[in-house]
């Protein structure tokens, strides 16, 4: 919104004084003098001619002069105040775990890819300013979605995700470094990894901890979040005769390498042992990795100074041209 303010706003002092000085004149021209009747001579009852009526407004006129040279003198100025926002964004990779120990069935009423798919969209919508990606994998890993700030489009490759989209079994090393491959040309002063599996690592060609250490190199942290319940859990099997049927299935999480992993980085490990868990730890982690925003407010100011000063030239030269011309005063 534009605002307007005063270099020297003292010097509008100056208008109570001349206003009074002009009042005080007027009132005094106004005092009556008494004298005998003129009718004899056929002006009474006569209108004051057109001249008469708009002679005062001179003295109207050269008020108006004097209080707007006034207020130049006080240096009028409008300023509109802008933002400038300087932003240091985080990049994110979210690595996702798509092998088929996500059907298990201990985060009720979803499985665990399902509920894993819930919260991480919650924490997509929830970031601002920063790029996100995603990388699935099972016995390998691919970038389901490049990095980019179009959160709709990571959502819906999310969506898309499935167990069985990948030969089974579990490349965490291997997830990690198809992350890291993507981060390493980010330009973003924080590159983050948030890595959800519910195993252990059982293939691919690089081991986790070699990732992690490459990640570091790379300035990169990585989160590591365990998903499954302590002890057993319930996996759907689909059975030729009786159809689907559930049996109980230790869970089997590597937590120290997972711990290793995120320590190597800087980053932390967690246990997601229900979904508000996992909504809880997605929350620590946006807050741990919140994107920096400066706002530097300035404002532009237009001086009026020269403006009113015109407008002052311009009505001086009015009031010139009427006292020389239509409203001149005989002597």
């Amino acid at each position: 919104m534009p605002q307007l303010d005063f270099q020297n706003p003292y010097i509008l002092l100056l208008i109570l004084p001349v206003v009074f000085l002009f009042w005080l004149s007027r009132k005094r021209r106004g005092t009556s003098i008494r004298f005998s009747s003129l009718g004899f001579i056929g002006s009474e009852g006569r209108k004051p001619s057109r001249r008469v009526v708009l002679y005062p407004l001179l003295n109207i006129l050269k008020l108006i002069i004097i209080v707007v040279i006034i207020v130049a003198l006080a240096r009028p100025r409008f300023g509109r105040q802008e933002e400038k926002i300087y932003t240091e964004g985080v990049d994110i990779m979210l690595v996702f775990d798509v092998s088929s120990s996500m059907k298990a069935e201990d985060f009720k009423p979803k499985n665990r890819i399902e509920a894993a798919k819930v919260v991480a969209e919650e924490f997509i919508e929830g970031r601002t300013n920063d790029q996100i990606g995603l990388v699935v994998f099972a016995a390998k890993s691919f970038t389901q979605c490049p990095l980019t700030i179009d959160y709709g489009i990571v959502i819906n490759f999310l969506k898309q995700t499935y167990i069985g989209m990948i030969e089974d079994g579990t490349a965490i090393g291997t997830a990690i470094g198809t992350a890291v491959n993507r981060l390493r040309h980010s330009k973003a002063k924080s590159k983050v990894i948030v890595l959800l599996t519910d195993g252990i690592n059982n293939r691919g060609e690089i081991d986790p901890i070699t990732a992690a250490k490459l990640a570091k190199a790379m300035n990169i942290k990585i989160y590591t979040i365990g998903m499954g319940k302590r002890g057993y859990a319930l996996y759907p099997v689909e059975d030729p005769i009786f159809g689907k049927r559930y049996v109980k299935m230790p869970v089997e999480i590597d937590e120290k390498t997972l711990g290793q992993v995120a320590s190597i980085t800087g980053g932390q490990y967690f246990r997601a042992t229900d979904e508000n868990k996992l909504r809880e730890i997605y929350k620590q982690i946006d807050e741990m990795e919140k994107t920096k925003i400066e706002v530097q407010k300035f404002v532009r100011y237009k001086e009026l100074f020269p403006q009113l000063i015109g407008l002052a030239a311009i009505l001086l030269f009015i009031l010139f041209i009427l006292e020389n011309t239509y409203l001149r005063k005989l002597p």
